[in-house]
């Protein structure tokens, strides 16, 4: 990354994207299938050399975990958008407005979008919303994370060779250059990170009116009901809290057990590591923090933590140390005896540390989620239909999932997105297509231009007939 664009560069970049968008016109179905299919064959015919990439970024990255998370879901992605693309583009035909006219929505590509992509799940999260900005019929320009240098640079390259630059665009570089790219005239910016940025991010598109689509983040909430399995609990809630190292905007943010919950909770979170990783500061499974200002940050919020009151639960297999600078491994930890005025309770973690509160009621879990920031997403245990559909009904998050963790964004018929604090706008299937897309009404007058006619002077006889319509 020794050459950093300038900001004028950058506007010159889009502009020469926007007029081969205007001057090739509309994609049609061929063209946005094959920008599907070539972006699924960069993914299949490098995934060796992308694992390798990202593991070097991260210090160590599990290849099973860039494998599942990273690449092969987000094939799926693409390989689905391309199954449907021909019947999302038609036009959409609505009820005519009067005799002899036509009206239906035609759908536009919108043009060049720009998408802000971030370290944790460096595929996914560009080449995701790329399979509805290209089923869409747009071209794109792409800034990915400064954090991951390699894997960015290699996308770089590989993007090169299978995409022309007006198609398919990648800009490297820091900070920096991020905030240059987010103030672009993109037709459409979607960023991915944390909410502080996308307050950023926010602001500089709206210089030029940009709509944005903000994945951000969040706290996002486990409640286990009373009488529901605490083993099963634990375990979908912690294989998803030891994914990545925790390192995923939907990883949970804390959990809220009943008081009597709580020992079952400490011995079945301690048996699922040790089951799970018979080491973890040398398994090449366990996954590294990213960098050494992040592996800081999670130290210091244990610290802060027991300085306060809290207890502490080191997960670590065997007698491993909770932590190891070196490696950059932080064992998984149950934070019990927390209080909101503890760090961890105040910002999103992005590892894998799990603080616990208790309840006493449903009301109350629903409440105390109610008086905190929307999250990315919320997921409840518990078997009763009636407290299952309160929680839905009464709770805002931007999805729901009952009795496991973070599946839902794998199903692509679902809508991937915040509400509120942890973003706006979705995407996935359908969902990103019509998020990308300009749904364009079209009107074919009537040959007597009926609906024209009644607002033409003069109106005396028109206002009587009119009068009669508010009478009848």
């Amino acid at each position: 990354m020794s050459y950093q664009p300038t900001a004028d560069d950058l506007q010159v970049i889009l502009r020469t994207m926007k007029r081969a968008h205007l001057a090739a016109g509309p994609a049609d179905a061929a063209l946005r299938k094959d920008r599907l299919r070539r972006a699924t064959r960069l993914i299949r015919e490098n995934h060796a050399a992308i694992s390798a990439a990202i593991s070097a970024d991260f210090g160590n990255r599990s290849v099973y975990q860039s494998m599942i998370a990273d690449m092969a879901t987000t094939v799926k992605m693409l390989e689905d958008s391309a199954a449907h693309v021909e019947q999302w583009m038609k036009p959409e035909m609505v009820e005519s407005p009067g005799p002899g006219m036509q009206a239906w929505i035609e759908q536009q590509p919108l043009g060049v979008v720009g998408i802000i992509s971030p370290w944790n799940f460096p595929i996914n999260l560009a080449f995701g919303p790329l399979a509805g900005v290209f089923a869409a019929g747009n071209t794109a320009m792409l800034k990915p994370s400064e954090l991951t240098p390699k894997i960015s640079e290699l996308l770089a390259e590989l993007i090169a060779g299978y995409f022309d630059p007006v198609e398919l665009t990648v800009i490297l570089g820091d900070a920096s250059v991020g905030a240059a790219f987010s103030g672009l005239p993109f037709d459409h910016l979607v960023f991915t990170g944390s909410t502080s940025v996308g307050r950023h991010v926010m602001r500089a598109a709206a210089d030029n009116l940009v709509p944005v689509t903000l994945e951000l983040g969040g706290k996002s909430p486990v409640v286990v009901a009373e009488d529901f399995d605490m083993r099963t609990a634990v375990e979908r809630t912690l294989t998803i809290k030891t994914f990545n190292a925790g390192q995923i905007c939907l990883s949970p943010d804390y959990m809220m057990v009943t008081e009597d919950q709580r020992e079952q909770l400490v011995m079945f979170s301690k048996e699922f590591i040790t089951e799970s990783f018979a080491t973890l500061i040398t398994n090449p499974e366990y996954t590294s923090i990213i960098s050494e200002r992040h592996f800081t940050r999670l130290v210091g919020l244990l610290t802060d933590a027991e300085q306060k009151g809290a207890t502490l639960i080191n997960l670590a297999p065997g007698s491993e140390p909770a932590f190891d600078e070196t490696a950059r491994k932080i064992a998984p930890h149950l934070v019990l005896d927390v209080t909101d005025d503890m760090a961890i309770m105040q910002e999103e973690i992005f590892g894998p540390l799990l603080p616990v509160k208790t309840y006493r009621s449903a009301d109350e879990v629903i409440a105390y989620i109610n008086a905190n920031p929307r999250p990315l997403a919320a997921y409840y245990f518990g078997d009763n239909a009636q407290l299952q559909d309160q929680f839905m009904r009464e709770t805002t998050s931007g999805g729901l999932v009952i009795n496991d963790v973070m599946t839902h964004a794998s199903i692509d018929s679902l809508p991937f997105g915040g509400v509120g604090a942890s973003g706006i706008g979705a995407y996935h299937g359908v969902h990103g297509f019509r998020r990308f897309t300009h749904a364009k009404p079209v009107v074919v007058q009537s040959q007597d231009g009926a609906s024209n006619l009644r607002l033409r002077a003069p109106y005396a006889d028109k206002a009587r007939a009119l009068e009669a319509f508010f009478n009848s």
